[in-house]
């Protein structure tokens, strides 16, 4: 880039973070509109790719229905009346598998994927950042959901956020930290806001431990029995005895 490409080009942010459009702004440095608009989505692209992560704009959320099954969403009617088909379904229950799409640039989108044990653990995986064109979303989002019977629900940033940071919070009070990808990846997710409606986690409202393949059940249930007593936690062996 010459110097004056480079003064241009410093022209154009200025008038564009005033508000001015392609058009005024070729009227406003003499150029042709084709030129205009090739330098705002120029700068546009460079603004995207220096931004944080959490300030890119987001291309979708979603989540697998039956996320809500026993949970407490007295604050939130809204997200219990969206997944009212999805609660019914009880291999969804207890786990919330959160993927997040923000734009990285014109034609690219970087993945998220947050797996979250709403009634005891907290996240327990992530995926990602993992980057892509745009065109190659829609394929990822059903490859990433194709375990369940139902296709996913489209939801918000704040639903999203409320889930994946909620879940991490209520598990940190059981005993539980986060996998430990978490403080990377969740940069890309962003943090709920203050006002942000509160889920009341656990089955019911009380701890509830299913284990996994890779889990050391002993040792979560004598977590468990530390941190919330004896008769305060439910917990059910999938995967042979304790």
């Amino acid at each position: 880039m010459n110097d004056d490409d480079a003064q241009l080009l410093s022209q154009v942010r200025s008038l564009r973070e005033k508000g001015s459009g392609p058009k005024q702004i070729a009227r406003a440095l003499g150029l042709k509109p084709a030129r205009a608009s090739a330098l705002v989505r120029r700068v546009a692209h460079e603004q995207q790719s220096t931004a944080a992560p959490a300030a890119r704009p987001v291309v979708g959320c979603w989540v697998n229905a039956g996320w809500s099954t026993g949970l407490e969403l007295s604050e939130t009617p809204d997200w219990a009346r969206a997944d009212a088909e999805g609660a019914e379904d009880p291999e969804a229950a207890g786990f919330a598998q959160v993927l997040i799409a923000r734009q990285e640039r014109a034609s690219r989108v970087t993945v998220c994927g947050f797996l979250v044990d709403v009634y005891c653990l907290g996240l327990k995986d992530t995926v990602g950042p993992r980057v892509m064109g745009g065109g190659s979303l829609d394929a990822y989002v059903r490859d990433y959901y194709q375990a369940f019977d139902r296709p996913p629900l489209r939801i918000g940033l704040e639903q999203a956020q409320s889930i994946v940071h909620g879940g991490v919070a209520y598990a940190r009070t059981l005993g539980f930290e986060p996998a430990p990808d978490f403080a990377q990846v969740s940069v890309h997710l962003g943090e709920p806001g203050p006002a942000a409606p509160r889920i009341g986690f656990g089955r019911q409202g009380k701890p509830f431990y299913i284990n996994g393949p890779r889990d050391d059940a002993r040792t979560i249930v004598r977590t468990l029995e530390h941190t919330c007593g004896e008769g305060n936690y439910d917990y059910i062996l999938a995967t042979g005895p304790l």
